[in-house]
């Protein structure tokens, strides 16, 4: 007889030891950089819908994942959630306009105000829109399109502004020397500049005003002087151009990589918050 200091199976009671703690949970709050491991890739959390998260890398490119486990924060494995606004037991969040403004309760559009905004044209009333209608009708601010500005003065003299009836203008390629420059300081000179704010971006058109990295390109191509511009840049993507049918298709296409203002240059998003907050001051 001898005593048997192991047992008979050296495997007996290895089930019972300590299982790994499972990853701390991480909530996925808008601007969270986390990693997806399956993947590697790595961005900044810009939306969650339902059961899924959207992140978007330092290049501008957006995947969309399943929450859960499977993520990296800081080198560390975490199972992300979603955001205390969206589960029952946290606290809630105020929604968000596209423009990133908090949104107001839900109801008809306020009754539009005398005061106006004014921006070049379709296009750019498109993008206004899109991005900042919600706030626009809230506020009951209208937003309609000149076709151009070389008629700017005459526009502002038969509107007659005064404290209470405001005009904001969004003008294109608003730099020094330029035509627009002119047309915008003569209106700041005139009998009504103390209620008209023209302002602009640097933009040659408001598509430039949207992010390359949204249509996977570094940088807008650049467009020889002695060619239409949206003609031009058609042609570098290799769209279709012959018919103003065509541009506004590409446009559309555009447009369709327009979520919210983080996906157009600040050199625009701040002009247009101007142009808001100036024609929506009390008088």
């Amino acid at each position: 007889m001898y005593d048997d200091r192991y047992g008979s199976d050296v495997l007996a009671g290895f089930d019972r030891r300590a299982k790994a703690a499972p990853p701390p949970d991480a909530a996925a709050e808008f601007d969270l950089v986390v990693e997806h491991v399956a993947t590697d890739f790595c961005g900044s959390v810009v939306r969650v819908e339902g059961r899924t998260v959207e992140l978007e890398d330092r290049h501008g490119k957006r995947r969309v994942f399943p929450l859960g486990a499977g993520f990296l924060l800081e080198g560390r494995p975490v199972t992300l959630v979603p955001p205390a606004r969206m589960r029952a037991a946290g606290p809630a969040k105020p929604a968000r306009t596209a423009s990133g403004s908090i949104a107001g309760p839900k109801g008809p559009a306020r009754v539009a105000r005398a005061s106006r905004i004014f921006v070049e044209g379709r296009h750019d009333a498109e993008l206004v829109e899109k991005v900042w209608g919600d706030d626009l009708r809230g506020e009951g601010v209208v937003v309609e399109y000149l076709e151009g500005i070389d008629h700017l003065d005459e526009i502002v003299r038969e509107f007659e502004p005064s404290p209470a009836r405001r005009i904001g203008v969004l003008v294109d390629h608003l730099v020094p020397g330029s035509k627009e420059t002119r047309i915008a300081d003569a209106v700041a000179r005139g009998p009504h500049g103390r209620h008209v704010l023209v302002v602009g971006h640097p933009f040659v058109d408001v598509w430039q005003a949207v992010k390359p990295a949204r249509l996977g390109i570094s940088a807008w191509p650049t467009v020889p002087r002695s060619m239409e511009w949206k003609h031009g840049i058609c042609e570098a993507f290799r769209w279709p151009h012959e018919s103003q049918a065509d541009i506004a298709h590409a446009w559309k296409r555009i447009l369709s990589r327009v979520s919210t203002y983080t996906d157009l240059e600040p050199a625009l998003v701040g002009p247009v918050e101007h142009l808001i907050d100036f024609v929506t001051a009390p008088a």
